[in-house]
């Protein structure tokens, strides 16, 4: 305990690693029409596509793990114009509504006013079909996101778990996170082929193969010895693991619930899926 000197009242000291906070943070919703500037191959299923345009001005993206909803063109290339009404949806002027995917910003450089976006080429689905085509010049468009939840960076660690769709907010996280947060990754690809750079001081990675029946992402998260300190931890991709790991990590690892965000970045069955596991 400390004193103020002028009226000898007791200051508290709390320790900066136990002020943690997420903070909810509200944009304004605009749709943008962007085009491919660079495309680059980060692994056989991932590609890495840059975003430019004058539309960029303005873009803010304050969370890791934020999304902005990405919409294609058609099969001939095209992609009718839109705008953003006061309600902040974007609204199509002509044809059918384009077919569009929750995404999350991997970077973005408002210099250059460039946004990179991270693509999963699985399945046959929209998102995966563009992605794979896509070449610079290639019209997409962008609209959000809607807000940010800030995560504070005074964690004694941070743990990260998902599959290829959390990557990018999974590899953007740690980029931001200070050199002194301890990082715990489990990641479940399809194989080892899948692998991405995660290189950062402090951060023990585990790679899981969907291909290895021996093993499992909930049964290497099970078997994880965490840190001393206080964590905070993040679990997205299909959603009933998601929520079995959410689970578990309160009910077993004892984490509070308030420092734990778990999403459904998809779910068997369904397409389109983003959701935000609670109680």
């Amino acid at each position: 305990m400390a004193f103020n000197g002028s009226a000898r009242q007791p200051v508290l000291e709390v320790p900066l690693s136990r002020i943690h906070a997420i903070t909810r943070v509200r944009h304004q919703t605009r749709y943008r029409r962007l085009e491919v500037r660079r495309i680059e191959t980060l692994t056989p299923r991932m590609r890495r596509i840059v975003l430019g345009g004058d539309e960029l001005d303005g873009f803010t993206s304050l969370g890791f793990d934020d999304h902005v909803k990405v919409f294609f063109p058609d099969a001939s290339g095209y992609l009718p114009p839109a705008s953003t009404g006061d309600d902040g949806k974007t609204a199509f002027a002509e044809g059918p509504r384009p077919e569009a995917r929750d995404f999350t910003p991997r970077r973005y450089d408002s210099a250059s006013r460039e946004l990179t976006i991270d693509f999963s080429l699985h399945g046959a689905g929209p998102a995966a079909t563009w992605a794979a085509a896509a070449r610079p010049g290639s019209p997409l468009g962008v609209a959000g996101p809607r807000g940010s939840q800030v995560v504070s960076d005074t964690f004694d660690w941070n743990l990260l778990i998902g599959d290829e769709t959390a990557l990018p907010a999974i590899g953007r996280r740690l980029e931001e996170l200070p050199a002194r947060t301890a990082a715990i990754v489990v990641a479940e690809v399809a194989n080892a082929g899948e692998q991405l750079s995660l290189q950062r001081p402090s951060t023990d990675v585990t790679w899981v193969y969907r291909t290895d029946s021996a093993s499992s992402l909930e049964r290497v998260v099970a078997d994880l010895v965490l840190p001393p300190g206080e964590g905070f931890a993040w679990v997205a991709g299909e959603a009933a693991m998601a929520r079995r790991l959410r689970t578990h990590l309160i009910q077993d690892r004892g984490i509070d619930k308030a420092w734990i965000k778990a999403a459904a970045y998809w779910r068997i069955g369904d397409v389109g899926k983003h959701e935000v596991l609670a109680d």
